[in-house]
């Protein structure tokens, strides 16, 4: 399945939603476009991973190059999963204790932006 990637404003933060496979092919798309809201000023971000049926390691270092670069403004990078097979490759990484990893979109708006974990 090829990747989507949407964005949207909304609780003075930019939501990226996020559907299909993060891999090794499709990666550079996500991390093109996080790269492109970064350079564009959007500092804090909130990761919809709802709809990602597979994620990889590529994906996850993608990810975490997200979380860096927002972070040298000041950002943060908070994720929006539910899904026990994409969150078990976090448990399974300990990318947990990086990432603030949300059930949804409204508990990531009501959380505090920059409260990400430090790396």
């Amino acid at each position: 399945m090829d990747l989507s990637v949407t964005t949207r404003e909304e609780g003075g933060r930019t939501i990226v939603v996020v559907g299909g496979e993060i891999d090794v092919y499709s990666a550079p798309t996500l991390r093109d476009r996080l790269n492109g809201l970064v350079a564009d000023g959007h500092h804090d971000l909130i990761l919809d991973m709802q709809g990602v049926e597979f994620l990889d390691s590529t994906g996850l270092g993608v990810l975490v190059g997200g979380l860096k670069r927002v972070r040298t403004h000041n950002g943060s990078l908070q994720l929006v999963c539910s899904q026990e097979r994409v969150l078990k490759v976090f448990r399974i990484t300990g990318l947990t204790k990086v990432f603030t990893i949300h059930d949804s979109v409204q508990d990531a708006l009501s959380s505090e932006a920059g409260s990400d974990v430090p790396v």
